[in-house]
């Protein structure tokens, strides 16, 4: 299993490490749509990561789904993965008008998938163009009401590492999880030696979008159907909390016996759970 582990870590780091060498351009977003179009007898999907990662976190997971003829896209939010934009340039607003440029330039709806903090952001992207989303995804993620944030979700949350580890740089621009619990609290199923492949590429998180209350309505992110998947061994969101966040709010949940990060640990199950939800 440690062979299995570290093949996937060195794919998904070759692939940062190919990013890193190129900005996106107009061009590549064009092909993007393109490729979107010729693969019309398949759903496609839009993968947004956690935070503190990057779009190379879903590489394993990309792979299975387009070998199964789905189209993919795994975007790097600004200020991670390859972009640099600085953690104190970014605010919510700078992830939703990203994602919804990309969505934009699709001819037809996708399945929008949120990882962790960025349940938050897919929903504010669903309530602005819910003609873009045919369904939403949370992995492990924060699917909140109206008004809530992630200060006000995790306030009190007893049982997450990464809550109890987490800390603001003094400037008070960035977030990070203390380094010495970061695999404990995201990846404690994984060998120490992959998960140390893959720390140099994660990247301070911005503070300022941590504070965003969620904007949503029952008119238009209410109607889009919701599908969550938990994870039992999650040590950053406790499956209570997981659950308390889900449960009378969506289609249907399924469930995964690991870490924070299966996108890791399990890609293949997690491209499974994906495919199933596709063919609702």
């Amino acid at each position: 299993m440690k062979k299995t582990y570290l093949i996937i870590l060195g794919m998904l780091l070759l692939t940062q490490s190919n990013c890193k060498q190129s900005k996106t351009t107009e061009k590549t977003k064009k092909e993007n749509v393109q490729s979107i179009e010729k693969k019309d007898e398949k759903d496609s999907f839009v993968l947004v990561h956690s935070a503190w990662l990057g779009g190379w976190q879903w590489e394993g997971v990309a792979q299975s789904l387009k070998e199964a003829g789905h189209y993919v896209l795994i975007p790097d939010l600004p200020g991670h993965g390859h972009d640099k934009t600085p953690p104190s340039e970014i605010t919510m607003e700078t992830y939703v008008n990203y994602l919804i440029d990309l969505l934009d330039q699709q001819e037809k709806p996708v399945i929008l998938v949120g990882h962790s903090f960025n349940g938050i952001t897919v929903s504010r992207v669903a309530e602005l163009r819910p003609k873009k989303v045919k369904k939403l995804v949370y992995l492990t993620a924060f699917l909140l009401p109206n008004g809530a944030s992630f200060f006000s979700a995790v306030q009190g949350v007893e049982g997450s590492e990464a809550v109890e580890n987490f800390y603001l740089s003094e400037d008070k621009t960035y977030a990070l999880v203390k380094e010495a619990e970061i695999q404990n609290a995201f990846a404690h199923d994984i060998p120490v030696e992959a998960f140390d492949k893959a720390k140099p590429y994660i990247v301070p998180e911005p503070a300022a979008p941590l504070s965003y209350q969620l904007e949503v309505t029952e008119e238009h992110f209410g109607k889009i159907p919701k599908y969550y998947i938990e994870c039992t061994q999650d040590r950053t969101i406790p499956i209570a909390v997981q659950r308390a966040m889900y449960e009378g709010r969506v289609e249907k949940a399924y469930s995964l016996e690991s870490s924070h990060t299966p996108n890791f640990s399990q890609p293949g199950e997690l491209a499974k759970l994906l495919k199933a939800i596709a063919k609702l």
